[in-house]
């Protein structure tokens, strides 16, 4: 009997160790300690969600009962969000009421952010500050040798991305020097740019949806902006479904799962039906075996088997363009996209049957020769793309060698790539059953 037992406790052992194998909790460290405690104060009942570590995710919730559809998840209290209100409900708000042009809200709350950092010891909002991200991973923090080796359509939304920061900042500045009287120190050292890289950053990612009203004392930009401690420690999966909104009754913030999930398991969100590049722009991580991800293919690959001597070659470009057809043309798992397919099929379309645009763009067969042709070029950019992700990919494990300080962004690029490899392999793999069907 005794081995017997021996046996069952081993059992039981290695079960109850599996069941955090997935995640290590860190519900013990003295931050999220503070933290679940100011969020007590303020209201927040105790939920069975867990701060924990992941291999595959990082920082996230695990939740320490089996959870099933219906579930209330989370249950934040108004008291515990940061809004526009708790911004001019500080200090602060009597320099943004008297401040023209008004400042959005956006600045509102980056304004915010850098100046409970600032304080330190002396912020009321320290135990939140103290758990935000000290660094992100999007694309307007990525050094340039590393950006530059991004899929072109994402570089270009990358470099749009830096920009808006870039010139947010510079038309900000002014309205900065203008909290001099709160602050002992200099204001231009307190909102720097890669202060407000941070705070820009900290509200792209972690914000949830919350409209509200309009305020005189801020431009027209919509305010639908909430922070909401804790409930953002909750990653995303584009393989959940949860419904969340603020509760006017409870006056709280709540989600509700439509999914099951085990005891000791991460907890998972959705964000949204993002693609990799969407979830890198705005988020900063990529989702492995995302079902909505895409290949952009970019309007200089779209014409480079295409001739220059075409003499209708622009007429066709413009007919794209007038029809919204030389943006989002994708591979996706399976295979290339209809816009994709139908925008290289106005492209084919022969001098002779240049009159029947209309009828390509509305998916009608045209001819033997032009659907042969649209395969036989759609098959040569997803080689040429397959080639161009190998080549950065190589370029990556180079830097990875001698970058040691780039590393973790590299190895996100990494992924995206390796991601949008599968994808490119798995098309040229339809494309080519598809040839064959027809040949």
């Amino acid at each position: 009997m005794k081995k017997s037992r021996g046996r069952t406790g081993r059992k039981r052992r290695r079960k109850h160790l599996q069941s955090f194998m997935d995640g290590v909790s860190c519900g013990h460290k003295l931050e999220y300690i503070k933290l679940k405690k100011w969020l007590k104060d303020r209201g927040f009942q105790d939920s069975n969600l867990r701060p924990a570590e992941f291999c595959d995710t990082g920082r996230g919730l695990m939740t320490t009962k089996a959870l099933q559809a219906g579930d209330l998840i989370i249950s934040l209290p108004e008291k515990c969000l940061l809004t526009t209100g708790t911004v001019l409900s500080s200090g602060l708000g009597e320099y943004i009421i008297k401040w023209k042009p008004p400042v959005s809200p956006l600045i509102a709350l980056c304004t915010f952010l850098i100046a409970e950092k600032h304080a330190g010891e002396k912020s009321l909002w320290k135990p939140y500050i103290d758990v935000l991200p000290k660094t992100y991973t999007c694309p307007v923090c990525l050094e340039h040798n590393v950006a530059s080796l991004l899929p072109e359509p994402l570089r270009r939304k990358a470099q749009e991305q830096r920009t808006t920061v870039h010139e947010l900042y510079m038309s900000t500045k002014a309205f900065f020097s203008s909290l001099q009287p709160l602050f002992a120190e200099n204001t231009g050292s307190i909102f720097n740019y890669s202060a407000l890289e941070w705070a820009w950053c900290t509200i792209n990612t972690r914000t949830i949806y919350m409209k509200h009203s309009q305020r005189e004392c801020f431009s027209l930009e919509p305010d639908v902006y909430a922070l909401a401690p804790y409930l953002d420690l909750l990653n995303h999966s584009p393989s959940v479904q949860v419904k969340a909104a603020f509760n006017e009754q409870t006056r709280s913030y709540e989600i509700w799962t439509s999914s099951q999930c085990k005891k000791y398991k991460e907890v998972f969100i959705c964000y949204g039906p993002h693609d990799n590049q969407r979830l890198l722009l705005e988020y900063g991580f990529v989702a492995i075996d995302n079902p909505h991800s895409s290949v952009y293919v970019s309007s200089d690959t779209l014409l480079r088997y295409f001739s220059p001597l075409d003499k209708q070659r622009n007429a066709k470009l413009s007919i794209l363009k007038d029809h919204d057809f030389i943006e989002n043309l994708t591979f996706g798992w399976d295979g290339p996209s209809w816009r994709l397919l139908t925008a290289l099929k106005l492209l084919s379309l022969g001098a002779d049957e240049f009159t029947c645009w209309r009828r390509t763009l509305l998916g009608d067969v045209i001819s033997a020769r032009n659907e042969q042709q649209t395969l036989n070029i759609t098959a040569k950019i997803c080689h040429f793309l397959i080639e161009e992700t190998q080549r950065a990919l190589l370029q990556i494990s180079q830097l990875k060698r001698s970058k040691e300080n780039l590393k973790n962004h590299l190895a996100l690029v990494e992924a995206l790539r390796l991601e949008d490899l599968k994808i490119l392999q798995k098309s040229a793999e339809i494309l080519c059953n598809l040839n064959v069907a027809t040949a």
